[in-house]
């Protein structure tokens, strides 16, 4: 499921790639015809190339692209701030609900959450690149933590700012423009920012698409060693020491995608697709969220000698059940219950694929169909080796 919804998500913002860059530059191209279609794909190629090159490069692509991405929402924060201090702000908006179907506060807040969680995705990907780490035990805890934070003070700030500026309305309203530049155009009306904003879009996309197919490219290595999938799906390059076989695979995957979505793009019905393609990923990553948790707590029993992180009880039980409310039907409008379905049928295909697996293990390696002792992770296989970069 994490890595459908990443290979989904990359997908998808190789299509906002191709967008934001027709716009940049005003090349005029048709909505869904094959010009944004070869841009996409040629942008996913070189995503793809970043990837076989190697994990250090591709995070010092990431670290770039995250500076610039960082540095449009942060000119949003201060022409907000700056449109605060001529007094353009509007701060009773901040505070109050309004619900189109008169859902009351909580459910409201509750439906908000689930909406905005979309804009944490991403985060899940980083563990698979713990592997990658000199001390995983020290390192990863603490940078995860601290980009949570820093993050999510982000989004609240621009969140404040946005209200603030320009009623709720408007900012839902896409004729009037993407939100952000309605709010800079009310905070500094003179600023040209609806010309720097594509740009800063390509960037922000390229950051996204980069980091999911960097996970699901070593997720599906990791899998091919548990012997989960092929072991072929775990080969490395001998110089690059990447996984390319799975990043091959991946990306392929991505490309059928692509030319489904920027199809899709070109019609109203096949825009209301995409949107819920976005919701499917955020209501399976909840859903696999509350389950690690319940699995942190039931793995909290089984005493381990190597040094590991280890958090509070309470923590896990609260993510847990937090992460399943979030994911139930109370938590979504009429429009998107077909979440649902899409996220059965991902599941269904899920199963086949278990199974088919399963019948080939059995019936031609003579082996079962299980998951290998993790200690044995740091052993290299005979068949592939150890990625390194």
């Amino acid at each position: 499921m994490v890595m459908c919804s990443g290979i989904t998500s990359a997908s998808t913002a190789s299509n906002a790639f191709a967008g934001f860059l027709n716009d940049g530059f005003g090349l005029g191209l048709e909505k869904g015809g094959a010009g944004l279609l070869l841009i996409a794909l040629g942008f996913m190629t070189l995503v793809a190339l970043v990837n076989f090159r190697g994990v250090g490069e591709s995070v010092k692509a990431n670290v770039v692209l995250t500076l610039v991405e960082l540095s449009g929402l942060l000119m949003v924060i201060f022409v907000g701030m700056w449109g605060m201090t001529q007094g353009r702000a509007d701060f009773s908006r901040v505070v109050v609900f309004e619900s189109a179907d008169d859902k009351s506060v909580f459910l409201a807040v509750t439906a908000a959450t689930t909406l905005a969680f979309f804009a944490m995705v991403g985060f899940e990907d980083s563990v698979n690149m713990a592997e990658e780490c000199r001390d995983p035990v020290k390192d990863f805890p603490r940078t995860m933590l601290t980009g949570l934070s820093i993050t999510g003070l982000i989004y609240v700030l621009v969140a404040i700012t946005a209200v603030a500026l320009v009623p709720v309305g408007d900012l839902a309203d896409s004729d009037k423009g993407s939100a952000l530049t309605q709010v800079v155009a009310a905070g500094a009306p003179g600023l040209p920012f609806d010309t720097i904003f594509p740009f800063i879009g390509m960037f922000a996309v390229a950051n996204s698409a980069l980091i999911n197919m960097l996970m699901a490219s070593r997720l599906l290595y990791g899998l091919a060693h548990q012997g989960v999938l092929p072991r072929s799906f775990g080969k490395v390059h001998r110089t690059r020491k990447t996984p390319w076989v799975s990043i091959i695979v991946t990306t392929l995957i991505s490309f059928g995608l692509i030319i489904y979505v920027v199809r899709a793009s070109a019609t109203e019905a096949g825009s209301d697709a995409i949107s819920l393609l976005g919701g499917t990923t955020s209501l399976l990553l909840l859903t696999v969220f509350a389950v690690v948790n319940v699995a942190l707590l039931v793995l909290r029993r089984k005493p381990v000698q190597h040094a590991h992180f280890r958090t509070k009880a309470w923590i896990a039980g609260l993510g847990a059940v937090t992460c399943a409310f979030l994911a139930g039907p109370w938590a979504r409008s009429e429009e998107q219950q077909e979440q649902y379905v899409i996220a059965g049928g991902l599941l269904a295909v899920g199963l086949v694929l278990s199974f088919i697996t399963w019948l080939y293990n059995r019936t031609v390696r003579h082996q079962p169909t299980e998951f290998e002792d993790v200690e044995d992770l740091e052993e290299d296989k005979p068949q592939a080796g150890y990625p390194k970069r």
